[in-house]
């Protein structure tokens, strides 16, 4: 398989529904352009990651999987021969959910994730939680890759980057929404290096309330053969400005490197890890606003 290259669309958000479809549209056909095989879109980009306080204002501002805006990013898909990863404020009872659709090359939706580690001690106390992770056979240009996809706040969470290896994920799809320093950034070369995966992320540029931009992507490939010592597994980091950033994944040496190397599914002990399924939680790190 050739390198598969993932276009991040680090973009400002319109201030409508219309105005994010139409530059959602446009930025697509600039990353097919650039050489994409999958444009992927930051958090919530139906509503530039906007979660009103009011229900009904929030409810309403909601739209369905198979709402004419997300469609059209599944023709566009379609017309353009490139896959898109779309996010939107999904609508849900009784509350919408944060959420992702996959369009492949040919219009089909083969993905939909939504946010299972809401960010329950902020504005997503007011989103319904996800409920599980997935992933999905991609067919591309460049030939078949297993997707994955997380979203923000599930990176803090190693389970998240886990489940999807375990489900076979090779590359996994990061819509992220907050200010991306050198934390988090580190959170997300850590999910790729223990579970030998690619990770792309992108995040609104700086001029977005509480973003700065600094998307990025990692191959996850921290040693070689032929060197000494370990490598930089860091792909592309954008800066701060508006941009496409193109993110190119060396699928066949990732997959050479999980074939020898001893992260990921190589030596784990799952029959020793019984309490990481325990609901248990004691202090320190009891809270309130706490949801199952």
């Amino acid at each position: 398989m050739k390198n598969l290259k993932v276009a991040l669309l680090q973009l400002m958000p319109e201030d409508t529904l219309e105005g994010n479809l139409q530059k959602g549209l446009e930025y697509c056909m600039k990353s097919k352009e650039m050489g994409a095989d999958i444009a992927l879109f930051p958090e919530m980009w139906s509503v530039g990651y906007n979660i009103p306080e009011d229900i009904a204002e929030l409810k309403a501002s909601a739209i369905s999987a198979d709402s004419a805006f997300v469609n059209s990013f599944g023709q566009h898909a379609k017309d353009i021969n490139m896959a898109v990863g779309i996010t939107f404020l999904e609508k849900y009872e009784p509350l919408p959910k944060n959420t992702i659709c996959l369009f492949d090359r040919f219009g089909n939706k083969v993905l939909t994730y939504s946010k299972v580690h809401t960010c329950d001690f902020g504005d997503e106390c007011r989103l319904t939680p996800g409920d599980d992770f997935c992933v999905a056979d991609l067919d591309t240009e460049q030939g078949n890759v297993k997707i994955g996809s997380m979203i923000c706040y599930d990176r803090e969470f190693p389970e998240s980057s886990r489940i999807l290896m375990l489900k076979g994920a090779e590359i996994i799809l990061v819509p992220n929404a907050c200010p991306m320093e050198i934390n988090r950034i580190s959170q997300l070369r850590a999910r790729a290096y223990e579970n030998m995966v690619g990770i792309a992320t992108v995040n609104y540029p700086k001029g977005k309330p509480d973003c700065n931009g600094h998307s990025t992507a990692f191959d996850g490939i921290a040693y070689r053969p032929s060197e000494f010592v370990s490598r930089d597994t860091l792909i592309i980091e954008a800066g701060e400005r508006e941009g496409i950033y193109i993110a190119d994944f060396p699928v066949n040496e990732i997959r050479e490197y999980r074939s020898r190397e001893v992260h990921g599914n190589a030596y784990r002990h799952p029959q020793k890890y019984k309490l990481l399924i325990s609901e248990n939680i004691k202090e320190p790190f009891i809270r309130k606003d706490y949801r199952k």
